[in-house]
């Protein structure tokens, strides 16, 4: 049942209030009082059936069981409770007993609200039922959402239950497809695979790339003593009339867009016009200056904060929602999961607020600022992510109780809400052309531009980083250019010619990705970590850097459902999806219609079926996602999709990277020595990215002997010695001889044989092998270098102490010493030859340091004395980048700071900043955790769990909902993100 009411406080009721995790538990605890227990579900209670959680065995058989939706009846679905929260439903219902009413104040989503369903059905409970709902966990935010709570909205949940059945049908029949031609293991995705497909195409561009050159000329020009500043930097834009071709004016193949107009310079004419310009007299032919104006930036909302953490912070999107998550329940921020960038009347009234006591009242926009946008697919109206309360707490004032990450992060929002109130940025851009005439007789005309900024405005608080891949100048920078007027003589005090060539279009980062997915309305900002995370799992996508690199095996995956699924990966029949599904959260389509055009087509169950091979998609006028699979499946030529076209050779043979079992390789068929057909192979190098192997790699892959380079023979085993070039770089082996033959075994019948030689093939010695080093090339290889490499790894000697082997490796991550379980790292290769046991017992004797080298890494610039701790301070290169410690306390630089420039009085303010903002308290975090232990319910829960032991819950509803997929994809069950 479900009630709405208003609660009373004192009225003598007993209320249980569930919320998804702990922490948001026990501050909620503290602002509603003792009539109230707060208990966590620990998220998701239950969600359709999996490997780990399977039906009870009398539905194991059903027909419905392997889709966990019965989609012949409504496609109503059958949950399971997962195994671990049995013993968390068992106390809630314990507690339910001794309750007189029951809050779901699960988050105020669509997730949220499918999690409050849940608990319902699941609970069962008899009493009345009202639905929390609060954006920040504050008192007042709390107690009024307490006061005044609302029934379930179905509308709501049944959006929600529809996307997971969705992910679900998507996932469960498109996936087994990908097993079958391509891959075990690998997924397939309503939003994962649109993803994915956005980030081939972008390696398609970069690969079908061809880069043009280009020269153009710099000139630093002189104004004369009484400007200022008196020199400045300017550019040549036309000659003899025609504008200078920049990288912008060519397109992908090289070639220019426009070539009417357009000079190329090329190295001698540029070389050529800088001869003729020295000593030449110029003019300025034209001086414009425009007032300029920026207004602020909106407040953050769920994409624009992963973007702007992504570049700021170098936060991945994952790291970044769980911090915000964190803040959120701490009672820092309100609720991270929003489409919004408006804020309330009270939030705004706290930011102007604050900007005038911080800033002064200047620096206060004159009005109240409201941010309002049209998104594309938005969720439920939320306020956008802003400071939590009435008033803002400033970062300072926490300082001392959040972590770095939560600092960083908390200090990011509150600087964005602040700034969203403040006034607009002021100044001048002021644009001068030069003229001139080159001894060679060619007019020419340089340009130059600057900004100045004469009110910082909102700058003052706040300043969007500009992204490395996109480049741009930064809203706080300015160039400044001397006054000057119509007809002034200027004279070129340097001029310098310069080559370039044109750059390919950069890969996505995690930042340019989300926003990419955000402006073709594919998926929920919400959900952009979980997918980016999902398809790096997958192995569709590894990191290199920030960049996002797809895999050969992307390629195949997206190639075959572009060509047999094409519907499923349009990035339009995506986003329309979103607008259906909102349709059904607004009440205005029905969930079961839907569902049922999207996997039967229109003709429903009792249609004809009538889908053919290569058709696009489900949508209008389809024959549905079922019929779609079912019609594809044979058609699909698994060598074909698994083969991508690279480049037709010199003798007219097509070369293939094939997407193999083991890893990618090289392939294609020559004509052989006797006139037949050959199959050439080679190796694609692990780390090499699809867009680095062009034609001439591929060749010297082909020309590299499959059977490796013989260097000699070792003279202590007869062995021959090779060096061969593997996919993870390249290595040096021993060729073993061949086993001598059995005459015992040659007599025995065939079948018989066949364990022995299992065994025999089992027990064989394997050839040493070893990894080449940094400082060496398979090319000059010798004997002598393969054989120091077979030696490792060497035995250094024993511990005195322990008794225990030391040896010195080479590993993934460089140049280690073993002693046991214990490492250390070595800072040259060099010494894995040469560590001494005094040396080896040294190194252990110093206390363990976190990463690699960290014991002999140099610093990266040596500074004077820390005013405060008296000790010499370091430039050090560190995990998230350069900073700089005296031994006792590190600071990473800011942006501005350079490692080669910063000063030592700037290096002790960062250090004196991080000092004030107090350790990162991770012990006591911990300890505090233990602490409270013993206050739980030990016995109710046992007794609780007990309970739950004797029976496997199940339930059934038309709709299903889960958010995250299952951390490992079963080999029949592959799990899909719910958006």
């Amino acid at each position: 049942m479900a009630a709405r009411g208003k609660a009373a406080a004192g009225d003598g009721l007993h209320r249980l209030v569930i919320v998804e995790s702990p922490a948001k538990g026990k501050k909620i605890g503290d602002f509603l009082g003792p009539d109230y227990t707060v208990r966590a579900s620990m998220g998701h209670i239950r969600d359709l059936p999996s490997r780990d959680n399977p039906l009870p065995e009398a539905d194991q058989g059903k027909p419905w069981a392997r889709l966990g939706v019965d989609v012949d009846h409504d496609f109503e679905a059958h949950y399971v409770t997962s195994a671990s929260k049995r013993s968390t439903v068992s106390e809630l219902k314990s507690l339910l007993k001794q309750a007189d009413e029951l809050y779901l104040a699960t988050d105020g989503d669509r997730e949220g609200e499918a999690i409050a369903w849940h608990l319902q059905e699941v609970l069962k409970p008899k009493v009345p039922v009202k639905r929390m709902v609060f954006h920040e966990i504050t008192r007042q935010a709390i107690q009024a959402a307490a006061e005044e709570p609302r029934e379930l909205d179905m509308n709501l949940v049944d959006a929600q239950e529809t996307r997971r059945i969705l992910d679900r049908l998507y996932g469960y029949e498109v996936s087994p497809v990908l097993w079958r031609k391509v891959n075990q293991g690998l997924s397939a995705g309503r939003v994962q695979s649109v993803a994915t497909r956005i980030i081939v195409d972008r390696e398609r561009e970069r690969i079908a790339f061809r880069t043009a050159g280009y020269w153009d000329i710099a000139a630093q020009l002189d104004a004369g003593a009484e400007a200022t500043p008196r020199t400045f930097g300017a550019r040549l834009v036309t000659v003899g009339g025609d504008r200078v071709a920049t990288g912008r004016d060519f397109d992908a193949q090289g070639q220019l867009k426009k070539p009417t107009g357009i000079t190329v310079l090329d190295g001698a004419r540029a070389n050529a016009l800088v001869a003729g310009l020295q000593g030449a007299n110029l003019t300025v032919t034209s001086v414009e200056e425009k007032p300029y104006t920026r207004k602020p930036y909106a407040p953050f909302m769920t994409s624009t904060l992963q973007q702007e953490a992504s570049r700021k912070l170098r936060f991945n999107t994952d790291r970044t929602m769980q911090i915000a998550q964190r803040l959120y329940e701490g009672g820092y921020i309100t609720y991270m999961r929003t489409d919004s960038t408006t804020l309330s009347e009270t939030a705004i009234a706290a930011a102007r607020e604050q900007a005038g006591q911080l800033y002064g009242p200047e620096f206060v926009h004159p009005t109240p600022r409201q941010y309002t946008r049209k998104v594309k697919n938005a969720q439920e109206a939320h306020e956008a992510i802003r400071p939590a309360g009435e008033t803002f707490q400033t970062p300072g004032a926490l300082a001392s109780v959040l972590n770095s990450d939560e600092f960083r992060l908390y200090e990011l929002i509150w600087q964005r809400t602040v700034a969203s109130q403040m006034a607009d940025v002021k100044g001048t851009t002021l644009s001068l052309r030069i003229g001139g005439a080159a001894s060679t007789g060619e007019s020419v005309e340089f340009a130059a531009s600057g900004r100045t900024i004469t009110f910082p405005g909102f700058l003052s608080a706040y300043v969007e980083t500009v992204d490395d891949q996109a480049g741009g100048e930064a809203d706080d920078a300015e160039s400044r250019l001397p006054q000057l007027v119509k007809g002034q003589a200027i004279t070129a005090a340097e001029l310098a010619a310069a080559d370039h060539v044109t750059s390919p279009p950069a890969r996505y980062t995690e930042a340019s990705l989300v926003k990419t997915l955000e402006e073709l309305g594919i998926g929920r900002p919400s959900t952009y970590a979980s997918i980016i995370k999902t398809i790096q799992d997958r192995g569709y996508v590894v990191k290199k850097g920030n960049a996002l690199v797809p895999q050969w095996v992307a390629f195949a995956v997206i190639g075959l459902l572009e060509g047999h699924f094409g519907g499923l990966v349009d990035y339009n029949f995506t986003a329309s999806m979103e607008d259906d599904l909102d349709e059904i959260a607004g009440g205005r389509e029905g969930r079961v219609d839907w569902l049922t055009r999207f996997y039967f087509g229109d003709g429903g169950p009792e249609g004809d079926g009538a889908a053919v091979a290569g058709a696009d998609g489900p949508g209008p006028d389809s024959p549905g996602l079922k019929n779609l699979v079912a019609a594809n499946l044979d058609a699909i030529d698994a060598r074909a999709v698994n083969s991508i076209p690279l480049y037709t050779d010199t003798d007219g043979n097509v070369v293939y990277v094939r997407v193999g079992r083991y890893g990618p390789y090289l392939e294609r068929t020559v004509t052989g020595e006797k006139g037949e057909p050959e199959v050439q192979r080679a190796n694609i190098l692990a780390a090499m990215t699809p867009d680095e192997l062009t034609e001439e790699v591929a060749e010297k892959l082909f020309a590299t002997p499959q059977d490796g380079r013989p260097l000699g023979i070792d003279p202590a085993t007869g062995h021959e010695i090779v060096a061969k070039e593997g996919r993870f770089g390249p290595y040096v082996t021993e060729i073993l001889p061949e086993p001598e033959k059995d005459p015992e075994a040659e007599d025995l019948d065939a079948e018989a044989a066949k364990p022995k030689t299992r065994k025999k093939k089992a027990d064989a010695p394997k050839p040493r092998t070893g990894s080449l080093l940094k400082t060496m090339d398979i090319e000059t290889l010798t004997l002598e270098d393969a054989l120091r490499l077979l030696s490792l790894p060497r035995v250094v000697g024993v511990d005195p102490e322990s008794k225990e082997e030391i040896t010195a490796q080479n590993g993934r991550y460089g140049p280690y010493l073993k002693k046991g379980t214990d490492s250390r790292s070595l800072a040259t290769e060099d010494q894995m030859f040469t560590v001494t046991l005094e040396e080896a017992l040294k190194l252990y004797a110093e206390p363990k340091r976190r990463g690699r080298g960290a014991a002999a890494a140099p610093p990266l610039r040596e500074l004077g004395n820390d005013p405060v701790s008296g000790t010499a301070m370091v430039i050090k290169d560190g995990r998230f980048g350069p900073y700089v410690t005296d031994g006792e306390t590190n600071a990473s630089l800011r942006k501005g700071d350079e490692v080669a420039t910063i000063t030592d009085e700037r290096a002790s303010e960062l250090l004196a900043d991080r000092r004030a903002r107090g350790p990162v308290k991770k012990k006591a975090t911990k300890k505090a955790a233990a602490k409270k232990a013993p206050a739980k319910k030990a016995p109710a829960k046992k007794a609780a769990a007990k309970k739950a032991a004797a029976k496997k819950t199940t339930a059934k509803k038309t709709v299903a909902k889960k958010t995250t997929p299952a951390k490992k994809a079963p080999a029949a069950a592959p799990a899909d993100e719910t958006v």
